[in-house]
């Protein structure tokens, strides 16, 4: 009785928005392991020859990601995530391959794609690879793909340090640490350098294709919030929130959780990274959902706070519409020229300005106890430093209080563009203000109710 009555609260979750923003899922290149979603080729393409402009020349080596070995690593979703360098320079999901791409004289540049060669053996337990031949070259728009095999990266690297001279730039040193071949390619060359940096420096300001796939993760976030709210009852185990979450990624094409769901009720509320998800929410209690959905490597990162009756408490409503009002603030602010610190100080001078009579001692800044913001991009605490934003620039805002003895813990997190007028919500669609939360929470209530489950 208890697994029927969750399947009716998925579908009745599910079904209500019927309408839904959500656009239909790119589907994988030919439905294969490793091709992964398509990435146009003119875009990957521009990648590298800027990669190669802001390098300076000479010759990048990016290898791809490996296998994680299942019977030692706890896994999430799957055994294989793609190295970010090697996917935004390529496109491809393929592991165990390497870019190779060297500067020419006439400013342009030479590129080799290595790629294992298709074991048929294996393919019957880990489905077609994809092998050298016109197929790569077609997906990633570069012409010379070679097969992996014994010494041709090396010659390969070597040829082309010859001719291209300049630095020997490496992208994942670690990974290409454990290669016997590298202590070759140091020893004939006499400068390499780490382009870790260099390339993590392109990645802070997206481009059109990847803001097309942070669109697509975080619309498919605010789907799962609404379905959360809509879902919510007292005594739901909170891994029942997270089972209505992920199914909403999963049912709109998501590939994976960009991290673990954090669903916190009660005393759960004000512990920041909490994702055992086990506890029993009572009536009463705030609920702070942390998700973010992965689709074609790029995260989404949304939080909510919801009561689980289903209306706040006029305490948990006056400590809630300060921290909309403080991120309201930060969110206003946001222009091109200005710094993330420089958002942390105007959202702290907000909160503290507005303390009185709302938090212990009047001063809610003592219970606002993480940062205000983080980058967001392949990585849900993504690339970037200390820098003025400019559009093109994506991530959090992020205010939060937690009052451990009241058992109140708030936090309301969007995703934010950087747009030459000011700031875009991303994630907009999921409810922010009192009103729409309730609203929302009631008319899952009422379907449910009217649905006869």
């Amino acid at each position: 009785m208890r697994v029927l009555s969750l399947c009716l609260l998925v579908l009745a979750a599910t079904t209500v928005d019927a309408q839904s923003p959500v656009p239909p899922p790119a589907a994988a290149i030919d439905d294969l392991p490793g091709f992964g979603r398509p990435v146009p080729v003119d875009a990957v393409r521009a990648r590298r020859q800027t990669a190669m402009s802001r390098l300076g020349g000479g010759v990048l080596l990016v290898p791809a990601a490996t296998i994680m070995d299942a019977g030692s690593v706890v896994i999430q979703d799957n055994d294989f995530r793609q190295d970010d360098s090697f996917f935004y320079l390529t496109g491809l999901e393929t592991e165990g391959a390497w870019l190779l791409v060297s500067a020419r004289a006439d400013g342009g540049i030479d590129e080799t794609l290595f790629l294992p060669r298709r074991v048929p053996s294996q393919e019957v337990w880990t489905g077609k690879r994809l092998g050298p031949g016109e197929r790569a070259a077609e997906l990633t728009g570069i012409a010379d793909v070679r097969e992996l095999h014994g010494d041709s990266l090396t010659a390969a690297v070597l040829s082309a340090l010859r001719n291209a001279g300049g630095a020997l730039h490496l992208v994942a040193r670690g990974a290409i640490a454990d290669r016997p071949e590298r202590t070759r390619w140091e020893a004939a060359w006499p400068d390499v350098r780490d382009a870790t940096a260099a390339l993590a420096g392109m990645r802070v300001v997206k481009d059109d294709v990847e803001l097309a796939a942070m669109r697509r993760s975080i619309v498919i976030t605010t789907e799962a919030q609404r379905a959360a709210m809509r879902a919510i009852r007292p005594d739901m185990a909170e891994y029942e929130i997270e089972a209505v979450i992920e199914y909403t990624f999963r049912r709109h094409g998501a590939d994976r959780v960009a991290f673990p769901s954090i669903v916190g009720s009660g005393p759960n509320s004000t512990t920041l990274h909490y994702d055992v998800n086990r506890r029993t929410m009572r009536a009463g209690d705030l609920v702070v959902m942390d998700i973010g959905a992965e689709y074609a490597q790029y995260a989404a990162d949304v939080t909510r706070t919801v009561p689980v009756s289903g209306v706040f408490t006029p305490r948990q409503r006056a400590v809630y519409e300060l921290v909309l009002a403080t991120q309201q603030a930060a969110i206003d602010a946001v222009r091109p020229g200005i710094t993330r610190a420089d958002l942390s100080r105007i959202a702290r001078r907000y909160m503290a300005e507005h303390s009185a009579g709302v938090c212990p001692g009047d001063d809610c800044t003592r219970y606002f106890i993480h940062g205000l913001t983080h980058w967001l991009g392949m990585r849900v605490h993504d690339v970037g430093g200390r820098v003025p934003l400019v559009p093109g620039m994506v991530f959090t805002i992020e205010p939060g209080i937690y009052i451990p003895e009241e058992e109140i813990g708030i936090r309301i997190e969007d995703d934010i563009l950087v747009t030459p007028e000011g700031a875009e919500v991303l994630s907009s669609g999921a409810p922010r203000s009192v009103e729409d939360i309730e609203a929302l929470m009631r008319s899952g209530r009422n379907g449910q109710e009217n649905g006869g489950g």
